[in-house]
This record gives C-alpha cells, structure tokens and sequence, in this order.
C-alpha cells in the first residue's frame, strides 16, 4: 500500500523548463517551494449591494521616547505620547497623552489634551482639555470640555455655528452706512 498517491498529470504539450533546468516533479520535496511557503493569491471580494463596507479608521501613534519636527496631514487619527512640533491637520481625532507635548496648530475633528498643548485649535467639533491636560492658545469649536484641575490660556469660541444657524460671524460687517 502506497502513502502517496500517483498524482503525476499528463501533459499534452511540452511545458518550459524553470530557471532551474527543468520542471519540478509533483513527488519532489523542496523548502523552498514548499506549500507552506508559497503566497497564496486571496479570492477577490464580492460585493454585497445591500451595505456599503465600512471604512477602518487607520490611527498614527508618536510614541513616548520620540521627538518628531514636520508637519502631519491625513484622513486618519494620530496620538500623540511623545513630542511633535508642527502643525496637524486630520480629519479624525487628535489625543494628545499624558506627559506628552504638541507645539503647533491643531485642525481635527476631536482633540483630547491630557498632555501639554502650545497652539491654536482651530474647525473642531469638540475639544476635551482633562485633569492632566494644560493648552496654551485659541480654540474654535463646537463643544470645548475643560475638566477641573486642567490649565488653558486663551480664547475660546464655541457653539456657534455660523452657516448652519444663517449667522454671520461678527468680524463681518456689511457697509450699509456709507450707501446714503
């Protein structure tokens, strides 16, 4: 009784010999041609009509023992552990951690501040400023959270929201008075 098998395929017409010299045999063992080493090309999804895919937010982390100078921009969220200094502009969420530093400015959809935040925060849905957090700058927003025991400096504008509500803001004055 044989444990393999005769699987050997008949070939009708003469194949190309590999870079090897010839065409390897179903029967030889190679580690390098192993099964188990082999890329396996994934069936192409499907797509289903009755939902859309939901899209991954992808989330950049600045680690602790790191010091970065640049500028980031991107539709993703970063963390911030370590220091950065530039300006950050990405359509999801800014955490800035404990023990870390940010100098620059600040565009994101949230921004959570438990480090040390030197900028302005300007188009942000919300703005959480925790018990460790300490910001030094403007902000724009639609909600602003400063827990007890937190530091802020600044101005701060929230809860207007000029388009929506027909409101002009109020640094636009319309010249009526020179008309007459």
């Amino acid at each position: 009784m044989a444990i393999f098998p005769n699987t050997t395929p008949k070939r009708d017409t003469p194949q190309p010999e590999t870079a090897l010299g010839k065409d390897p045999s179903p029967n030889e063992f190679s580690f390098a041609t192993s099964p188990a080493n082999t890329p396996v090309a994934a069936p192409a999804p499907t797509p289903t009509p009755s939902r859309a895919p939901a899209r991954q937010v992808q989330e950049s982390l600045i680690a602790s023992d790191l010091s970065i100078e640049g500028k980031i921009n991107g539709a993703g969220s970063v963390r911030v552990a370590g220091r950065f200094t530039g300006d950050i502009a990405v359509e999801g969420d800014l955490t800035i951690e404990v023990g870390a530093r940010v100098n620059g400015g600040v565009k994101a959809r949230r921004v959570v501040v438990a480090g040390e935040l030197e900028g302005n925060i300007e188009s942000a849905q919300r703005v959480e400023v925790v018990e460790s957090g300490s910001m030094v700058g403007d902000v724009k927003a639609g909600t602003v959270t400063v827990a007890p025991g937190a530091r802020m400096r600044g101005m701060v504008e929230f809860g207007w929201d000029d388009a929506a509500n027909g409101r002009k803001p109020k640094s636009d004055k319309t010249d009526t008075d020179s008309a007459a």
